[in-house]
């Protein structure tokens, strides 16, 4: 049944059911109809046509089966190619710069670009393109020929027909120039063109008898009356059947192996027999002989151009690969024959008649080389130097040698100047003896700081004088203004400790006298002092 809900019934109910399930599929009862209309097959299973409990489906239907969330607006229409439409006779803000239509701007204008746009010469604007946007589904999106248009492939057959036309029309030019050159033979010749004629009617005979036999080959026939009757398939006429057949070549069990399957006999069925008396030597001749042992070595080649990252496949492009490898095989002869006319213009042909020089006759010349310990060439040779991709010997900003010429101190430099500073201007000796001085200068003053350092000055002690000054050896004090510059320092001392006492406008002066930090001093409470508690 297709119903989606299926309610509580009783024994009863259940029994009648599957009896009208019964009578439905033996055609006795008619066909449960959904909700259009249509007849559902009774022999669908209840898994199928029962729908999901969500749907709440209260008639049969199997709606649930079919794409019942479509989008109606889901179109398989394409993009309408060439339409227009409108075309403005001015220019619109915002429009193309170029062409003056509004659905591009200028950097994605098709059109060729003038050489004064239509945004200033206001003429032969371009009318606007019809932009679609469609909303396609998963394979829509996917399908490679969505959007073809048929009716473009006349074009292809129409191409394909004037080939044909043209090759045809070549070859009865061909036929005609012939007969012409035939004619105007002088009359000596005719005989010998007779039978020039009669050997090449002979030959298309050959050639028609092997068309015939090759379209037998390729005769598809049909099996029939088979077991089950009727056609079973096809089959290929694969040999002339007044040929033998190899299996039937040798009946000894032991004899060579025949595969049914492929129709293979990789050995010889009869090893035995005169070799000029079989036609048949085993498929193993066939393949280390003639063409198939030459497309053998076609096919390694190909493979060994792959590996070494050629792109080259065999059975991809077959005719690239045949080209090829005749290529290379006309490489590979050229370079034997370079090889082999160098090592005899070298050392000479022995099978020759000329005389072998004396220099390879006694196997020495006239040209002395040295060496050194090492093994390198001291005289004798030129040093051949390597070549290097950057420029070289490249004198700028008035050098006479190279940046690198020169090395000091772990820089490099120029040689001429002594600079170790690239891209800077060249001195030249000026430059050079300049440094120099300021070397010597240099080593000079560091010199002498080592030397004052060897021997250091004994500190002595200064007595410190107002705001740490030096006390002057001859500093006098005066008696009185000392005792009194020692009573104003109790009295300050007597107001620090009591806040009371403390005027309060304070006269501040920035005046000290020595008297008055003499006193200070003396009055300075010294921390490192044992008796400091008890002053």
């Amino acid at each position: 049944m297709a119903t989606a809900s299926v309610a509580f019934k009783s024994r009863e109910d259940h029994r009648k059911q599957i009896e009208l399930e019964e009578a439905r599929k033996a055609g006795l009862a008619p066909a449960e109809v959904d909700e259009d209309g249509k007849e559902i097959n009774p022999h669908i299973p209840q898994y199928m046509s029962s729908a999901p409990w969500y749907l709440n489906s209260e008639k049969p239907s199997l709606k649930h089966q079919r794409k019942w969330k479509s989008d109606p607006n889901y179109t398989k229409s394409w993009y309408d190619r060439g339409a227009k439409i409108y075309q403005a006779e001015k220019y619109r803000k915002g429009a193309c710069q170029n062409c003056g239509a509004m659905t591009h701007t200028a950097k994605a204008c098709m059109d060729r670009p003038r050489k004064i746009g239509a945004k200033y010469t206001n003429k032969n604007i371009a009318p606007d393109e019809k932009i679609e946007s469609f909303e396609l589904d998963y394979d829509g999106k996917r399908d490679r020929w969505n959007g073809y248009d048929t009716s473009t492939y006349h074009r292809v057959v129409d191409l394909y027909e004037a080939k044909e036309d043209a090759r045809k029309k070549y070859l009865k030019e061909q036929q005609i120039k012939k007969l012409e050159e035939k004619n105007n033979n002088q009359e000596g010749d005719d005989a010998a063109s007779d039978g020039d004629e009669e050997d090449d009617d002979l030959r298309v005979d050959e050639a028609k008898v092997d068309e015939s036999r090759q379209m037998d080959f390729a005769k598809v026939e049909k099996r029939v009356r088979t077991t089950g009757g009727g056609s079973t398939g096809t089959v290929r006429n694969l040999r002339i059947r007044e040929d033998t057949a190899k299996y039937l070549l040798n009946l000894d069990i032991n004899s060579a192996h025949y595969d049914p399957k492929t129709r293979s006999m990789r050995e010889d069925p009869l090893p035995d027999a005169d070799p000029n008396d079989k036609f048949y030597l085993g498929d193993n001749q066939y393949r280390n002989s003639g063409q198939a042992l030459e497309f053998k070595q076609m096919n390694i080649h190909s493979w060994e151009a792959f590996d070494k990252g050629q792109d080259m496949h065999m059975q991809a492009a077959p005719s690239q690969a045949e080209l090829l490898y005749k290529n290379f095989k006309v490489a590979k002869d050229k370079l034997k024959t370079h090889t082999k006319d160098t090592i005899m213009e070298k050392y000479g042909n022995a099978s020759t008649e000329d005389e072998i020089p004396m220099e390879l006759l006694l196997g020495q010349s006239e040209r002395q080389v040295e060496y050194d310990r090492a093994g390198r060439i001291i005289k004798g040779q030129e040093v051949i130097l390597p070549k290097s991709k950057y420029e070289e010997d490249v004198l700028a900003n008035n050098h006479t040698t190279v940046w690198g010429s020169w090395w000091r101190d772990h820089q490099w430099g120029y040689r001429c100047c002594q600079q170790t500073i690239r891209n800077s201007y060249c001195t030249g000796s000026a430059g050079i003896e300049a440094a120099e001085a300021s070397l010597d200068l240099m080593k000079a003053n560091i010199a002498r700081k080592e030397a004052c350092e060897d021997s250091p000055k004994k500190v002595e002690e200064k007595k410190m004088a107002a705001w740490g000054t030096d006390v002057p050896e001859d500093l006098e004090l005066n008696e009185e203004a000392l005792a009194n510059a020692l009573k104003k320092e109790d009295e300050r001392k007597r107001e620090e400790k009591d806040e009371r006492k403390r005027k309060y406008n304070v006269k501040y002066t920035n005046d000290v006298t020595p008297e008055e930090m003499e006193a200070y001093r003396m009055k300075r409470v010294h921390h490192e002092d044992p008796m400091k508690d008890f002053m």
